[in-house]
Formats: structure tokens, C-alpha cells, sequence
């Protein structure tokens, strides 16, 4: 393998329209732990810990136009997957929470369920529950 891992993980950059909306669903309605805030070059990005990734989130010195909303609209990475326990009652809190699903929750595999909503810029949030 060309590329040999640092950390058993990936981490992802999300520029966002409205940085205290992305910070109040992945901060406050997930409950991401929030690392640290750096500036850099193109604004300032707010570091979101999951296990050992890394949900960046880049508040824009210029917003970027949005692209096309859905699974199935665009080519690139369309959505971003969280594999996590007890799947049922996440989608019970978030429906609480005024969450909407746009996949509610769905078996997909014999050993696999998974559920989808959105996040404020329309970015495709995916659940999976396996086992």
C-alpha cells in the first residue's frame, strides 16, 4: 500500500454557509466534541472529534455557491457516514430534536440499517448500524 495510515481513521473538510447553524446540528444535536479553532488561509475551520476522526468544519473568508443537494445529484463525496450503536435510539432523539430524515430508518443488509438526514447546508448524514 502506497499510503501508510498515521491513525486507524479519516478525517473530513466541510465548508459551511452559516458556521453557529453547522456548529449548533454537529456540536450541539450530535454531540461532536469540539477541539480547537484554527485560522488558516481560506477562514477559520472548527475541529469536531468522532472516535478518531476529525469533522472539520471551515467557516469561509467567501462562501462558496452550494452544488446540487442529494445522494444522487453530483458526482464527488456525497455523504458522510457515522457507524455507530443503537441506531433506533438516535433516531428517536433526533427526531425529539425536530431532526427530518431523508432515509428514515431502513434495513439495507440482513446485517446492516442505516438511516439519513441533512445537515443545515443540505450535506447527506448517513447512520449505520451493523450487527
Amino acid at each position: 500500500m502506497l499510503l501508510k495510515p498515521a491513525k486507524d481513521s479519516v478525517d473530513l473538510l466541510i465548508f459551511v454557509n452559516d458556521i453557529r447553524k453547522s456548529l449548533d446540528f454537529y456540536q450541539g444535536t450530535l454531540g461532536l466534541e469540539k477541539t480547537e479553532e484554527v485560522q488558516t488561509p481560506f477562514g477559520n475551520v472548527h475541529r469536531l472529534r468522532y472516535g478518531t476522526s476529525l469533522v472539520k468544519l471551515m467557516d469561509p473568508k467567501q462562501v462558496p455557491p452550494a452544488g446540487p443537494i442529494g445522494l444522487d445529484k453530483q458526482l464527488g463525496m456525497r455523504c458522510l457516514s457515522f457507524v455507530i450503536r443503537d441506531l433506533s435510539g438516535v433516531c428517536t432523539v433526533l427526531k425529539e430534536k425536530g431532526v427530518e430524515f431523508t432515509v428514515p430508518e431502513t434495513q439495507v443488509l440482513p446485517d446492516t440499517r442505516i438511516a439519513m438526514v441533512k445537515d443545515p447546508d443540505g450535506n447527506i448524514i448517513e447512520f449505520v448500524e451493523r450487527g
